[in-house]
């Protein structure tokens, strides 16, 4: 069931908000029982763990980056590095709630308070609809890859299966 603005977390609000600026609607679903991992989502929402974006927050030379990445894949942090050409560590819980204002679980692609700079999973694109957290361990929300990339100001990026 769907939530009515009063009910949204701020957080959520804001996906909401930057996805309308860019003419995009949306719509945040939430699930009591959590969201919090890719494969907690996808059997909530009922579908394949690659459909879920997962909202990774890097540290590259000490600036943070958002990588999304499909549920059923890994980043490899040495491939990420070499194509950076900078250090690169996965940011720590205190890093990725500076960097995008939600707790790890929850962290929404985009709508932070600041822009990261963003890597997109180009094997998202084998689903037409892909889901990612709104903000909270408990909402996400659908959209196309494309739609993605656009809100996010993505770079394509190809993970490894």
């Amino acid at each position: 069931m769907s939530p009515g603005p009063t009910d949204l977390h701020h957080l959520s609000q804001a996906v909401l908000n930057h996805a309308a600026q860019h003419g995009v609607s949306l719509t945040v679903v939430r699930f009591p029982a959590g969201t919090r991992t890719a494969q907690q989502a996808a059997d909530a929402i009922g579908v394949e763990l690659g459909a879920i974006v997962k909202s990774l927050v890097f540290m590259v030379a000490d600036a943070p980056w958002m990588v999304l990445v499909a549920g059923d894949r890994r980043v490899d942090e040495a491939k990420l590095q070499e194509q950076m050409q900078e250090p690169v560590r996965r940011a720590s819980a205190d890093e990725v709630r500076r960097a995008t204002g939600a707790a790890i679980g929850g962290v929404a692609p985009f709508g932070h308070a600041m822009q990261l700079p963003t890597l997109v999973d180009t094997s998202l694109r084998r689903f037409p609809v892909v889901w990612a957290a709104a903000g909270t361990p408990d909402s996400v929300f659908a959209l196309t890859p494309d739609q993605l990339k656009e809100l996010c100001h993505g770079q394509d990026w190809a993970t490894e299966g």
